[in-house]
Parts: C-alpha cells; structure tokens; sequence
C-alpha cells in the first residue's frame, strides 16, 4: 500500500485517521484521547456527553422540572458540563498534545448553547468541532468565535455549495475540512435525502469526486481536506483514493471499528454482540424522531419498531368512501370508519393481544400492546427536548414548544435509549447504531479469538493498510 502521509488537520500535521464522534457518550474523552495520542485525531461526543461526581462515577442525567422547558434547561447544563468534562479527559489522556475534535449533531435541542457553553469552558482544548445532522449554517460563525476549526458534515456536493454561499464563504480560513458521509454506508443518522433512492447505492468515488470540483472550482478550496466517512474499514480498499490529483487531499474518519477497542465505554457485552454480526443485519431505516435516515443493527428494538408501523390502518372521522366500516377506539370506544379489508385486519390483530390504538399525524391508527401504549405515552409525557424538532413527542425549539403536528407514536425516545444502551449492557431492546461494515468484526482475522485491541494497536493497523 501506498505510505501514509500526515496532513495538516486543525493547525497540525497528522495521521489523516479521524475518529468518528458517535453518539451519547458512546466516543468520550478516553476514547478521543487514546486516539489523538496514538496520531490521528479524536473525536468526542459533544451530545449530552457524561459528566462525573467528586468520586469519578457518571452523573446520572434524571429530570426533575415540571415542564419540558424547565427539563430542557436540565439538559441543556447536563450537556454543558458533560462536553467540558470529556474534553478535559481527552486533553488529559492525550498529554496535551494531537487533535482533538468535538462532534455535535445541529439538530439537537439547544446545539448553539451548548457549543457555546462547551467550547468556553473548555478554551484552549478543542481544535475542532465537526457537525451534521442537519444544514449547521451557523457552526462557522461559532467556531470562529473561539478562533477553531470547524468540519460540516455533507452527503453531496449540493449540500455543501448551498452552506458555503450562505455562510462559509464568510469564515472560509477556519474551514478545516468537509466531512463526506456515505449516506448508504455510514452509521448512525446520514445524509440521505428526498433525492436519493434509499434501495439503490451509488458509489462513492463519483459523488466526492463531484465535490471536491465543487470546493475547487467555486470556493477556491482546492487543498482543504475532504474526509471520507462512513464504509471506510481498511486503507487498502481505498488506496486509490490516497495522492489522486482528482480529489486532492483526503482523510478517512472511522465510526465503527472504535467501538471495539478497549478504551470504547461500550459494554462488553454490546462489544461480544458486535462480532456476531452478519451481513445484512444492519438496517437503514426511518424511524429517528429526526425524520432522517438512519442505519442501526436489526435487534428486537428495531423489529418492534417495524412491526408496529406494519399494525397501521387509515381511519376517517366520517363515513366516506370505502372508509365505511365502523370500528370503536381508546377508552370511550368513539367511532372511527375504516376499510372492510382494514377492519378484518384491525379485529385480528386486537385478538393476538394489540388491543390499544393510538393516532398517528398522518390520520392512521396503529395497533399496540396495553404495555407498550404506556411506555409510548410516558416518554412522550416525560420529554426534555432533546432535538430541535421531535416528531415522537411534538416538542420544538420555538417561543409555542411545539411542531404543530400530533405526537407520533411510530417513532420513540431517542435521548431514553442512547442512554440506556450507553450505560448498560442492555444492547438488544435499545437502538443500536452501527455502520453497514460492523459484520465484518466476525471474519476480519485481527479479532480472531475474541482479541480486543487498544486503540494504539487499531491505530498501528490501519496504518499498515489493514
């Protein structure tokens, strides 16, 4: 394989290895430091991110205001002191030296404020912050602020010429690089939009490729990095990728394969799951209170998630049509009209035990257990809002704290279960987000016989190619 490079990433030269900032405390402060003193750089989750006690353990983040306005200011200080204690750590592990980044979603409630609050708190410790999920206009404005670079995460060409003419063009020295992520490969929420079909891939040579004209000859940014993210397992598969005058400088951020070193905060029992994958187990799928895609393992949370999508009828206030069929729903048994065929379905499904209905946006019912219509109606109740718009619960970050819409009872928590699969070994009912490559752990021979290196030692790997 070609020699690897170093290249100049946040105000260094380093190896262009970028650990992926993944989820609620899921890559932290000893994960990103490990990696940044290993020589790449390391990438903390600035998204409600662990804080600690006097005794080091992590404060558990439980919501007492009455409101979710009042729980939303408790999540706010929660992810505040969470980002500064990670970065702390990171600098910490590091010894101060290498790249260390933070990576936020702008989706997420309050993303401003806590940027804000994180980024002066910890002055002087954070070279970077990338950010997507989103169209994040005003990261460049922030970043600039504290004088640190900033990385938008994109899936095309298109996404990112519409950033640059409306912001980045403004802040265009501290662009430090774009982040492409593969919207049919990447884990977690990605790029994927109305204009793309979800059922069919296009390879990602051709669309970085695109963008990299775009940055060249419209910005002027012909030797700003490009990031490829999302699919990247080994440096062989891409060597073509590494001096190609096509697409100039190129880094490759990994997401899944640190999940599997010693110095992941996952569990190990999330970690054993991880290397019985399967191709073909990790789901794209759209049930993110977000409204975006996103790709997760297909355990027994997802299948729930489908099949009570597939418990879903369309209903009429009135009789109309073929909507003639009168069925009672919720406690009251009020009257709703539904099709002959979706009335025989209705009754067969309330037989196997799904015998509570509940109204979606979209003037559908769906059909669920009395268990799972409580949990529903209880985290729509206890929100904190923890995104800037949630269809699940129907909160929003505007002066009415709301979408306009009925909550709706086919999406879930997310901030409920990237908690508790964080901090718990409870891995097959929470969501668990993993890259479409995490089968490749079970037949890769450097895990063979249940190894688990440090991050040093997956470093040292990718390096050689592998």
């Amino acid at each position: 394989m070609k020699a690897l490079k170093p290249l100049l990433i946040s105000g260094a030269e380093v190896l262009p290895l970028i650990e992926g900032g993944k989820g609620i405390s899921v890559s932290n402060g000893q994960s990103s430091g490990a990696w940044a003193l290993a020589g790449g750089v390391g990438t903390f989750s600035g998204v409600n991110a662990d804080s600690y006690d006097e005794n080091g353990k992590p404060i558990p983040q439980t919501y007492k205001g009455k409101t979710r306005r009042d729980r939303h200011e408790e999540l706010l200080d929660y992810a505040i002191k969470g980002g500064i204690a990670q970065a702390r750590i990171a600098h910490d592990c590091m010894g101060g030296n290498g790249r260390l980044h933070m990576n936020v979603l702008w989706e997420m409630g309050g993303a401003e404020r806590v940027l804000h609050g994180v980024l002066e708190g910890a002055k002087g410790l954070i070279h970077g912050v990338t950010c997507g999920a989103g169209m994040p206009y005003r990261i460049a404005e922030i970043c600039a602020q504290y004088g640190i670079h900033y990385y938008p995460i994109v899936s095309s060409a298109r996404a990112f010429r519409a950033l640059w003419k409306r912001a980045y063009h403004k802040f265009h020295d501290l662009l430090g690089g774009v982040v492409y992520e593969d919207p049919w490969l990447a884990g977690g929420h990605n790029g994927l939009s109305n204009v793309e079909d979800p059922t069919k891939p296009q390879p990602p040579y051709d669309r970085v490729r695109e963008l990299r004209n775009t940055m060249r000859d419209e910005c002027g940014l012909a030797e700003t990095p490009i990031i490829m993210a999302g699919g990247v397992w080994n440096l062989k598969e891409w060597e073509d990728w590494l001096g190609n005058p096509e697409l100039g400088p190129v880094a490759f951020q990994f997401g899944t394969r640190p999940l599997l070193t010693q110095e992941s905060p996952i569990s190990d029992a999330w970690k054993k799951r991880l290397v019985t994958l399967k191709k073909g187990d990790v789901f794209l799928n759209r049930f993110s209170p977000t409204g975006f895609y996103s790709s997760a393992v297909n355990n027994d949370f997802i299948q729930e998630l489908r099949a009570r999508s597939e418990r879903q009828v369309a209903y009429s206030a009135q009789k109309v049509g073929e909507h003639e069929w009168p069925f009672a729903v919720g406690a009251r048994g009020r009257q709703v009209f539904l099709t002959a065929a979706d009335k025989l379905r209705a009754e067969e499904w309330v037989k196997q035990g799904f015998t509570e209905t509940l109204r979606t946006p979209d003037t559908t019912l769906i059909f669920v257990t009395r268990e799972k219509a409580n949990e529903i109606l209880k985290d729509q109740i206890d929100c904190m809002g923890c995104l800037s718009s949630c269809a699940f619960s129907n909160w929003a970050q505007n002066e009415e704290g709301t979408t306009g819409r009925k909550a709706d009872p086919r999406s879930f928590c997310i901030q409920k279960t990237l908690q508790e699969i964080s901090h718990s070994d409870k891995f097959e009912d929470q969501l668990m987000f993993a890259g479409h490559n995490a089968y490749r752990f079970r037949d890769d021979p450097f895990y063979s016989n249940g190894f688990v290196p440090t991050v040093k030692q997956l470093v040292e790997r990718l390096v050689t190619g592998d």
